[in-house]
């Protein structure tokens, strides 16, 4: 039975690979919900309040009103919540035991590799203030050799995991986002870019793409020294 949602879910959220992933679900299950932006340059992930929602100062996380038992919940780490929503709306996330399992671990394949490979891969070749040739080399490496495991994957399937569109595959998509700035040549992975261009073709995925995009304009963190400093140079309290 189809779950309706009356008060609308809160999203703390900045536009990252990570957040994506949220902003595109929501807009595919079509439920409300409230942008509560987190501007991660400025440091907001930190602040006291979003902490009691996200222990681990990062965004992106909800608060869902209308939690199990009616209660409201909080749920941090974009994995969690990506099963959450999908169990609750019961939308792209099969309930049939092994395609579950089979989204779960492509779902797990991103939050274990192609997210944190990609991210170290984009932040030695852009942030790091030295090119230090053998971690740009090493996190270039095992993203080229990721992009081959989903370009193989792809090749005779429309979608990574249980015939059909699932959480797994926003999950992938916003971290294949930014395959420029990863060094990819999309043209190698021939697979890979023509799944892209079918969820560019969903309004729901481009729509998610947009959420809080003018907000994110108004810094770049690449030129930004005080930003990086904020989001690279935490240490445990």
């Amino acid at each position: 039975m189809a779950v309706s949602q009356t008060k609308p879910i809160e999203l703390y959220y900045w536009p990252t690979p990570n957040g994506w992933k949220i902003s595109i679900m929501l807009e595919e299950l079509g439920v409300p919900y409230d942008l509560k932006l987190v501007n991660i340059g400025r440091g907001e992930q930190f602040e006291p309040d979003f902490l009691k929602i996200a222990p681990n100062n990062r965004m992106p996380a909800i608060v869902d009103p209308e939690g199990p038992g009616s209660e409201p919940i909080s749920i941090f780490e974009s994995g969690a919540i990506m099963q959450y929503l999908g169990r609750k709306f019961e939308q792209f996330y099969p309930s049939e035991e092994r395609a579950r399992v089979e989204t779960e671990e492509w779902l797990m394949w991103q939050m274990g590799g192609f997210g944190p490979m990609l991210g170290q891969n984009h932040h030695f070749r852009v942030y790091a203030p030295e090119k230090i040739e053998y971690a740009m080399t090493r996190y270039f490496n095992e993203t080229h050799r990721l992009y081959g495991v989903l370009n193989k994957r792809l090749a005779d399937r429309a979608y990574v995991a249980a015939g059909e569109y699932t959480i797994a595959d926003m999950a992938i998509f916003g971290w294949s986002h930014r395959w420029e700035r990863q060094g990819i040549d999309l043209e190698e992975f021939p697979h890979v870019k023509a799944w892209r261009e079918r969820l560019l073709a969903r309004s729901a995925v481009v729509r998610g793409l947009k959420v809080g995009t003018a907000e994110a304009e108004t810094s770049n963190i690449a030129e930004d020294k005080q930003a990086q400093s904020v989001l690279f140079n935490q240490r445990g309290s």
